[in-house]
């Protein structure tokens, strides 16, 4: 009987080892002191591995080395400071890094992050300053037919400790994104902690909205109404949130409008229908509503009315942007118009790192 106890005991401690495979110590990004980055994949079967990061032009891939030890390898760079997205492609499957808990969350597919620290530390990079706080919230909305799309909203230091009420920066992400993005990759609330500390920023609060309104990958017919729903969803849901919820200043004297690429259309299109609502609006790497002129006639027909009633405008996209020349465009057009503004072209591509940057320059300039 004993013998047969010891045996039970022997199995039962035996379980895990057999449940729980051995990992290989393998390290993934390695981010180097010369700002280099080593990448590598655990895939002993594999015939071919490449690697893609969002500091290379689109279609260029990395061919990786397979080691003796089926570990693939490459390293990269060295890379200006910022926060990356990559992800590998093994014999022609794309995948995110199996061991970098650090996702990109996206509407559809993921790729991993990387941070390449500056020194002294970058804006966008977390500092021994007072944090503010994100909260996730969650609301059933009624202009998405009882849809339950998640909101993420910044708070800043203090906000929990006093009473007064706070300015709103409404701030979208793009295409193919969540809400999650301006914070988990754009790393917004940082940008603003740091803004504060520094005393170069207004404290506001930071509504970061899902922009896919009608979901991503419906057929083109339907996406094409994606901004004139996400409008519906904003002002009869997400804003009444935000007004009920938290303690704002509910005038648009204290509210701003901003977002990239997809979200930098909307806040456009929103913001130029919504003057009223609106007293700022910011684009970074816009899609840029492609009959701008024609759609918004009355706005850019009427230069003194529509300045007086605009505090900031504010636009930027990286000169190796694809969506560059629509930006360009914009600025000529409301040039033409006299309606007052500021076009910011920068070095860079479609990329976090540009829209890091780009927050860090506008977020100043709002509610002063």
């Amino acid at each position: 009987m004993a013998k047969t106890k010891a045996i039970c005991l022997l199995f039962l401690a035996f379980i895990p080892a057999l449940a729980q495979p051995r990992q290989r110590a393998v390290v993934s990004p390695e981010v180097h002191a010369d700002r280099r980055v080593t990448f590598r994949l655990e895939a002993p079967k594999a015939s071919e591995a490449t690697l893609f990061g969002d500091w290379m032009t689109v279609g260029d891939k990395l061919p990786m080395t397979k080691g003796d030890d089926g570990v693939w390898s490459v390293t990269a760079g060295p890379l200006e400071p910022s926060i990356y997205l990559y992800s590998f492609t093994v014999d022609g499957l794309t995948i995110a890094d199996p061991i970098n808990p650090r996702i990109k969350l996206r509407a559809r597919t993921s790729a991993t992050m990387v941070e390449v620290p500056g020194d002294p530390p970058a804006l966008w990079q977390i500092r021994d300053v007072p944090h503010g706080k994100v909260e996730v919230n969650w609301r059933k909305s009624q202009a998405l037919d009882g849809a339950t799309p998640w909101i993420w909203i910044y708070t800043p230091p203090g906000y929990e400790r006093d009473t007064r009420r706070y300015p709103v920066l409404y701030l979208f992400h793009g295409s193919n994104d969540t809400a999650a993005g301006w914070t988990t990759a754009g790393n917004a609330n940082f940008i603003l902690d740091n803004l504060l500390a520094e005393k170069k920023a207004v404290p506001m609060i930071v509504v970061m909205p899902y922009g896919h309104a009608v979901p991503f990958g419906s057929p083109r017919e339907i996406q094409v109404t994606n901004t004139d729903v996400f409008e519906k969803y904003l002002l009869e849901d997400v804003i009444p949130l935000v007004e009920s919820s938290y303690r704002v200043a509910p005038d648009r004297q204290n509210r701003a409008i901003a977002g990239l690429s997809m979200g930098g259309g909307q806040s456009l299109t929103i913001g130029l229908r919504r003057l009223d609502l609106f007293s700022s609006i910011a684009a970074f790497s816009a899609a840029v509503p492609r009959e701008m002129e024609t759609a918004f006639a009355e706005v850019l027909g009427d230069a003194e009315g529509t300045n007086s009633k605009r505090k900031t405008f504010w636009f930027a996209c990286g000169k190796d942007d694809s969506l560059f020349e629509r930006s360009k465009q914009l600025d000529d057009l409301l040039t033409a118009k006299r309606i007052k503004h500021t076009f910011r072209p920068s070095e860079g591509a479609h990329t976090y790192t540009v829209w890091r940057q780009y927050l860090g320059e506008f977020a100043p300039l709002l509610f002063q």
